[in-house]
């Protein structure tokens, strides 16, 4: 495996754990932290002027949407691995 996706895989769930402590310690409104990552995805994924594959703009999305998945784990009473987040985000796609 290329160790930059291990090193994107290590920040990608670093962010979620921050977004889950600031959740969980009400510093952050989940449903105003979704609102702006939603506003995130639909920037990337109507960004016609980088022409990106549908494969490139995937994987640009993914953190994006890991992010969106965390901030609604804490209500859930969620906790989720990298591989769980990725087979999530497969869902969505």
């Amino acid at each position: 495996m290329n160790t930059a996706n291990l090193e994107l895989e290590g920040l990608i769930m670093a962010v979620t754990a921050i977004s889950d402590i600031l959740v969980t310690q009400r510093c952050r409104d989940p449903s105003g932290n979704s609102r702006r990552t939603w506003a995130a995805e639909r920037a990337v994924d109507q960004d016609d002027e980088h022409e990106l594959s549908d494969s490139n703009r995937a994987a640009t999305l993914f953190p994006v949407r890991v992010l969106l998945l965390a901030n609604e784990a804490p209500q859930r009473g969620k906790t989720f691995t990298f591989s769980d987040y990725a087979e999530l985000v497969e869902k969505l796609t």
